[in-house]
């Protein structure tokens, strides 16, 4: 009787803590998302603001945000790449940078080789100056650039990233040239702009909104195809007569070689976050334009600009 109860009461702790044990076996300590910008940018912004609605799903795990800001992302993406495929790091991941920076130069990882996992993101590029500036129009700033070839600075976060991208394309549209000055993200371009050492910043919609609304920066163009509902009052570049569409797709991948299992669980976490009504609040409260897309999407969108920013690399390299 005695060895009956020993092995019940052994049996009924077995039940007990078998539970407990699968729980534990994955996530059992944070998970980091290695972001490229810094705290406060546009990759920081979105990538802080979902996880709250992923955690919940991956067994209410602890999300750590890792800001990189580095060599206009690379080290970020490289740490991504070498990390272990154990589901504990993931990378905030954007067009075009991600793509232009294995074109431009040598770097430790290859773009099709990650795993992807979702896409939250789509924020059009934009021309910034601060509210007390005379420019009023990208016509204007494009005039006085006439006048004074190369002698107009405009930020960009990045040479070979999207800011830079619409610099160039806006040189070429129309006939001009500007002085591109490289920042490591977009709060110290917008620093840069208020302080009226720029003529004028080049980062995302969303990026600067916020100080639009609140009288400190003025929008001249949203490299859009239309007009965005958080920005109905600024016309978009096409609107004034020049054809450029441009801007930043940005998501979360996940290093090579991660087990299939973890890969979809981390895409289902997502796609049931991106999905929550209590998400859609929050993003629209933080001016986030969103391009929600599944991994295989995702991918397939990456894998498509791969192909045309290589074949403007060959028709116009963006740096020597």
């Amino acid at each position: 009787m005695l060895r009956r109860r020993s092995l019940a009461v052994l049996g009924l702790a077995a039940t007990v803590a078998a539970p407990r044990i699968a729980r534990a076996a994955w996530p059992d300590r944070p998970i980091q998302i290695i972001v490229s910008g810094p705290a406060g940018g546009g990759m920081d912004t979105y990538t802080r603001a979902i996880i709250p609605f992923v955690a919940p799903r991956l067994n209410n795990a602890t999300m750590v945000v890792v800001n990189r800001t580095s060599a206009g992302g690379q080290l970020a993406f490289e740490a991504v790449f070498a990390a272990a495929p154990d589901g504990y790091t993931l990378g905030a991941a954007q067009t075009p940078n991600l793509i232009t920076l294995p074109i431009e130069r040598q770097v430790r990882y290859r773009m099709r080789d990650f795993n992807f996992i979702a896409n939250v993101v789509e924020d059009p590029g934009g021309l910034f100056v601060r509210a007390a500036s005379p420019y009023r129009s990208v016509a204007e700033l494009v005039a006085d650039a006439r006048q004074k070839p190369g002698l107009l600075n405009l930020g960009c976060a990045g040479m070979g990233g999207d800011d830079h991208l619409l610099i160039l394309a806006l040189q070429a549209a129309t006939a001009t040239e500007f002085t591109a000055i490289n920042y490591p993200g977009t709060p110290p371009i917008i620093s840069a702009v208020l302080a009226g050492d720029l003529a004028a910043g080049s980062f995302n919609v969303a990026e600067g909104i916020s100080m639009v609304r609140q009288g400190s920066l003025r929008m001249l163009g949203q490299a859009s195809p239309a007009r965005l509902d958080m920005a109905p009052d600024t016309p978009t570049f096409r609107e004034q007569g020049i054809d450029i569409v441009a801007g930043s797709t940005r998501g979360i991948i996940a290093p090579p070689g991660l087990p299939v299992e973890l890969r979809d669980r981390f895409r289902t976490a997502f796609a049931e976050a991106l999905a929550d009504p209590a998400w859609l609040r929050e993003a629209d409260r933080l001016s986030l334009p969103l391009r929600v897309l599944s991994g295989e999407e995702q991918q397939r969108v990456f894998y498509e600009d791969d192909v045309k920013l290589r074949a403007l690399w060959q028709r116009r390299p963006w740096r020597e």
